[in-house]
């Protein structure tokens, strides 16, 4: 209940309406086409969830609403809660069938079309999704900028780059660093917009590929943001293979996710992010850092460690 509450808020743009302006429950109404007979109940569930503040009948956003989901700021991560209040809440009803059998229950289930196809057919259901890709990965993003050793490098090259926050964001904190962007060609032009939003035109590109079928791009470190999780362990192992091969010696691979814990027992998020891989895709499978370090030690990396990122995410560096 509590969640289909939010989603529903967030679905209506409410956040980004108080943003603008705090209102009454009477100006909401009107704004929001809400009924009477729930409106009270509805908003003053979400103070009561932690969503809103009131103040003498006066409804805003708390800090953290105002930051995450006014959708007209950039850290706006919105749009994957748009997603699942779009899909993922109702293929999550079949999460007891899915664990029964061990097959996914999204569009692709019987043998319809699967979610990136579906995605990279339609421009405006990309766009909207590369979108959320950013938000959730933004926090993550400007940790990698801070944390790694990038003074060591001079390029870097990111893998499955959706709309390219994680470039982004780190050549925009190491001014020397040039970037490449590889992802299917259809991403191409959103890429290429957000980098000139964000100035970096002529020094991070986009190249066109696709990792099953295309060596990655050449660069002194690849970076992989919640894609490993996708694939199951055999395309795993083949990804981390070529990336140990587009770096050159001392060159580093980073890869990201909410990594499960080693103990299995504390980042909830991480096991949670791996029954939704059961539930959106045939294999895939979150992991810990040291399954990661594991298999980044059999492709053939030196030196691998794992640091924090964020309250959930954390990286797994291999160095060649």
């Amino acid at each position: 209940m509590a969640s289909k509450t939010l989603l529903s808020a967030v679905e209506m743009e409410l956040f980004t309406s108080l943003a603008t302006e705090p209102a009454d429950l009477a100006a909401l109404e009107r704004r929001h086409n809400l009924h009477s007979r729930s409106s009270r109940d509805f908003l003053d569930a979400l103070v009561a969830l932690g969503f809103l503040e009131r103040e003498n009948g006066v409804y805003r956003n708390t800090p953290e609403t105002d930051l995450f989901l006014d959708r007209n700021k950039p850290s706006y991560i919105g749009g994957m809660l748009e997603m699942a209040n779009r899909r993922l809440y109702g293929f999550w009803g079949s999460l007891t069938e899915a664990l029964r059998t061990g097959e996914l229950q999204n569009e692709a289930k019987g043998g319809g079309e699967g979610l990136f196809e579906a995605l990279y057919r339609d421009p405006q259901a990309l766009k909207g999704f590369l979108r959320a890709m950013s938000g959730i990965s933004r926090g993550a993003n400007l940790a990698i900028a801070a944390k790694f050793p990038w003074a060591k490098y001079k390029s870097i090259a990111d893998v499955g780059t959706a709309q390219g926050d994680t470039v982004v964001q780190i050549a925009k904190a190491h001014e020397h660093l040039t970037g490449i962007g590889f992802d299917l060609a259809a991403v191409g032009p959103i890429f290429e917009e957000y980098v000139a939003e964000n100035g970096l035109t002529g020094r991070v590109r986009f190249q066109a590929g696709s990792f099953f079928t295309d060596p990655m791009p050449n660069a002194d470190v690849i970076t992989m943001g919640h894609i490993l999780h996708d694939w199951n362990i055999d395309d795993k192992m083949m990804l981390l293979r070529k990336a140990y091969d587009a770096v050159p010696a001392r060159g580093a691979v980073i890869v990201y996710e909410m990594l499960i814990d080693d103990d299995r027992s504390k980042n909830a998020m991480g096991l949670l992010m791996s029954l939704n891989m059961l539930i959106e895709t045939p294999g895939g499978f979150d992991y810990t850092g040291a399954d990661c370090q594991a298999w980044m030690k059999e492709t053939g990396f030196r030196e691998t460690r794992v640091e924090p990122l964020t309250a959930v995410d954390s990286m797994v560096i291999g160095i060649k």
